[in-house]
């Protein structure tokens, strides 16, 4: 993966939420501010 230069748009993807649907960071461009989560889980 490539480093995310400071000043810029963040690069599109896709993530399953905890229902199953995708999403799309893109769906959300020009609306407010996006919080992502990514959790890791030890088993």
């Amino acid at each position: 993966m490539s480093k995310v230069e400071l000043n810029t748009s963040a690069p599109d993807f896709s993530l399953a939420d905890f229902q199953g649907n995708q999403i799309r960071l893109s769906d959300y461009k020009d609306q407010s501010n996006v919080l992502l989560v990514f959790n890791r889980t030890f088993t």
